[in-house]
């Protein structure tokens, strides 16, 4: 007899499967990552097409197979129609999902995780402005809630407090994906530094973990940004070992 199940999910990652079927890759608070098959969802009048879509979040009834298992029957309770209108925020959600399809795990619980995304999703599709700052932001939060988020505040070798100085022209630390965060500028030729940053990127860094946005009011704020965003995404990248290709799409 076949064994079913229900879950939550949303859609992560999609692909051609035999003449009709879609494999999708969907994570759910219940379950973690779940890839299943969405039969006929590429017939133009299959039920499951617009369902099996990226970022459609469906409750869903999932049979389990041998070796995939098989969805009979989802019903759609959110989308994201905002990120398909517009190629910055589909390549933004794009990047969310491949970073969070290299942290997430199977067969374990997942909710933080979903529910993270899912807000984080939320903002783009509802973002009227650039989506730099809020995905530099998303990046930090997804890290932290999978525990490897970089240490912001002080120095990863030597644990001390670090505080951005303006006063200097030209103050800058080093940041590194081996020793996890930043690196004191005395410390910087000790250990294998990755990337510099100055004291408005570092400022923007140590307060990415808050819920809402750091709004700076600074001129130089948009060019700070854009390095943080790089900065978080190398970083990521080495936490996860696969490239964010989606990156490559992103609108600065």
């Amino acid at each position: 007899m076949t064994r079913t199940y229900k879950a939550t999910g949303i859609n992560l990652k999609g692909m051609p499967l035999g003449e009709a079927d879609r494999l999708l890759t969907i994570l759910t608070p219940e379950y973690g990552l779940v890839r299943a098959v969405a039969p006929g969802a590429r017939k133009y009048k299959s039920q499951l097409r617009g369902k099996s879509e990226l970022f459609q979040v469906n409750q869903l009834l999932i049979a389990k197979g041998q070796t995939l298992d098989k969805i009979t029957q989802a019903d759609t309770i959110r989308s994201y129609p905002g990120l398909s209108r517009d190629l910055g925020k589909l390549a933004s959600g794009q990047y969310l999902a491949e970073l969070v399809l290299g942290l997430a795990l199977r067969e374990i619980s997942q909710r933080e995780l979903y529910e993270l995304l899912n807000e984080h999703l939320r903002r783009l599709d509802n973002l009227s402005e650039s989506t730099i700052p809020y995905l530099a932001q998303a990046v930090f939060h997804l890290l932290a809630i999978a525990g490897v988020a970089p240490q912001v505040k002080a120095c990863c070798l030597s644990k001390k407090s670090l505080q951005p100085n303006f006063s200097q022209p030209n103050w800058e630390i080093g940041f590194s994906f081996h020793g996890g965060g930043i690196v004191a500028r005395e410390l910087m030729k000790e250990g294998k530094i990755n990337a510099r940053i100055g004291a408005v990127e570092l400022a923007l860094l140590q307060q990415l973990g808050e819920k809402s946005l750091p709004q700076p009011q600074r001129e130089d704020i948009n060019g700070a940004w854009i390095k943080v965003e790089r900065v978080l995404r190398y970083y990521a990248q080495y936490q996860i070992t696969r490239p964010i290709r989606s990156a490559a799409l992103i609108q600065l």
